[in-house]
């Protein structure tokens, strides 16, 4: 099972004076359990990319399949349903009295019973790191980070399989920028939810990611598993992306006359390198 993107293409304001393509002749297909990281600079096509998976507007030309179902065909509920999509600052999409209620919004939808919906309200928290004391608050007295947990769990509670995050910490402090990718990774490694990560931090890109996807200019710029992706640094360039902030520091040490490893891309693998380095220089 899979998502599929075949010779997609899409236009804004088509026929008109206005008129833009957005994407150019996309061919994709994200495998069942991956986390992949989509990034590249702004217009690059990212959020009209995403916005097509979702099924949130309809590709000019081109096919997308979900498990094999034609988002253009009656059956496009069905492969609907098995995506869920998180909005960059979801947090302002909450619009409940109570945190719980507000998680417990979507699921009322789908005629579930009383139990099922409070069963789904209390995974989606456990999954996000939301104590369960924070369900009568309201959403609007909670932090940044808080608030944004909240909005997660709204879409976790309706299980889907394909779940996308666009920009899901940004404007958030360290702290809960480290909890709530901390968590998406686990949402995935333990509940085998694929994930499709929009983001401009290519540290997050370089640590939780097993596939990379550049775009630049409404086309697929490269791809690849992340440590390929971050030898390339002239592509990273033409895309007007920088490398880790793990791997530019090595960089930096080497190009200052240490006889030192620049593979790191991450900071773990950098502390492994400059510990190594440290021990074989005594």
């Amino acid at each position: 099972m899979s998502i599929e993107l075949k010779d997609v293409k899409f236009t804004y304001m088509k026929k008109t004076p206005f008129e833009k393509t957005a994407l150019k002749n996309i061919n994709l297909k994200i495998e069942e359990g991956e986390f992949l990281a989509i990034t590249g600079h702004t217009g690059s096509g990212k959020s009209t990319l995403i916005q097509l998976i979702a099924g949130l507007i309809k590709p000019t030309q081109g096919q997308i399949l979900i498990d094999e179902i034609d988002l253009n065909s009656r059956e496009k509920k069905s492969a609907q349903s098995k995506i869920g999509i998180v909005f960059q600052y979801p947090e302002s999409q909450l619009f409940e009295e109570t945190v719980e209620k507000d998680i417990s919004f979507g699921p009322k939808n789908l005629n579930l019973t009383k139990e099922e919906i409070l069963k789904r309200v209390d995974e989606s928290m456990e999954l996000v790191g939301l104590s369960k004391d924070c369900k009568k608050k309201s959403p609007f007295e909670m932090s940044g980070g808080q608030k944004r947990k909240a909005a997660i769990a709204g879409v976790l509670a309706m299980r889907p399989k394909y779940l996308i995050l666009d920009e899901p910490i940004a404007g958030l402090d360290p702290k809960s920028r480290d909890e709530i990718m901390n968590n998406i990774k686990k949402l995935h490694d333990e509940k085998n939810v694929t994930i499709i990560l929009i983001s401009h931090s290519m540290d997050d890109v370089a640590k939780f990611a097993s596939r990379v996807l550049i775009m630049n200019g409404g086309e697929i710029l490269t791809e690849g598993k992340p440590r390929e992706i971050f030898s390339k640094e002239d592509i990273l360039k033409a895309a007007g992306l920088s490398m880790p902030s793990a791997k530019k520091f090595l960089m930096t040490l080497k190009a200052s006359g240490l006889n030192i490893s620049t593979d790191a891309i991450t900071i773990d693998e950098a502390e492994e390198i400059l510990n190594q380095f440290g021990k074989n220089s005594s």
